[in-house]
């Protein structure tokens, strides 16, 4: 079965024009035809962007259902990462990383995970996630999804991992993460895309990683106006093929 998945910071709606507008990134998202979307730094009842539920209302705009994690919680407010799709789907997990307590002032992090059931029967695990800015942190969160999200017993083949992870593969925080799980945009021939800062993307820091038997069939970047305006992230974009289950139940071979 083939899948397109987008993982994207949407900086809470706000572009590079400074302009809170959640239609226009759900434009975007909608002009990517995605089947499964991760979302960071979405506001959820905040003050500074119009007390609106972000998370719901971009699912609403799109057609699909979201499951948000609230990394930051403070009285009414709430600001963190989503999943959405509308193909049927349950919450397995969602929670906090580690942080360092040495800094009181670095924002806390979490990752959500959702098992994708696609028209074979079988579930296809999907995580979240948004790691911070300090190489301390980076470490520690890094490690914990590693060793805590993907060596879940749950966390079987199909898998993704996806999010805006803020290192670069040629920092620690990514190599921890690439000894487990494949970088999606190495599995095909492309140049792999960079997608930050939106207007002039030469960091690559935003990933998606594919589990063993998932083909990765094309990557994509939206570079249009809207896109490069909407957030200071550019969307990531993966499409990929799910072998179908084999007669025991289990994912065929590739």
């Amino acid at each position: 079965m083939k899948l397109r998945l987008m993982t994207w910071n949407v900086h809470r709606c706000v572009g590079v024009d400074k302009r809170l507008d959640v239609e226009r990134c759900a434009r975007v998202i909608a002009a990517s035809r995605p089947d499964i979307v991760g979302l960071q730094e979405l506001d959820v009842g905040r003050k500074r962007t119009g007390h609106v539920d972000q998370a719901h209302r971009l699912a609403e705009l799109v057609s699909m259902r979201s499951h948000f994690n609230a990394a930051m919680h403070i009285e009414e407010e709430r600001y963190g990462d989503a999943l959405m799709t509308a193909l049927p789907e349950r919450l397995v997990r969602a929670g906090p990383l580690p942080g360092y307590p040495k800094i009181r002032a670095l924002e806390p992090r979490g990752a959500v995970w959702i098992a994708v059931t696609l028209p074979d029967g079988q579930e296809l695990q999907v995580i979240n996630t948004h790691l911070g800015l300090v190489p301390q942190e980076q470490k520690k969160q890094a490690t914990a999804l590693v060793a805590d999200w993907l060596a879940d017993e749950k966390f079987t083949a199909p898998g993704i991992l996806m999010g805006d992870f803020n290192a670069t593969p040629f920092q620690q925080p990514y190599r921890i993460i690439a000894t487990a799980i494949k970088d999606a945009q190495l599995q095909w021939p492309g140049a792999p895309m960079s997608t930050y800062p939106s207007g002039f993307p030469f960091m690559r820091i935003d990933h998606m990683f594919v589990s063993p038997g998932i083909k990765v069939t094309r990557v994509e970047s939206p570079f249009d106006p809207e896109a490069r305006k909407a957030s200071d992230h550019l969307p990531l974009v993966v499409e990929v093929e799910i072998p179908p289950r084999d007669s025991a139940g289990t994912q065929a071979p590739a």
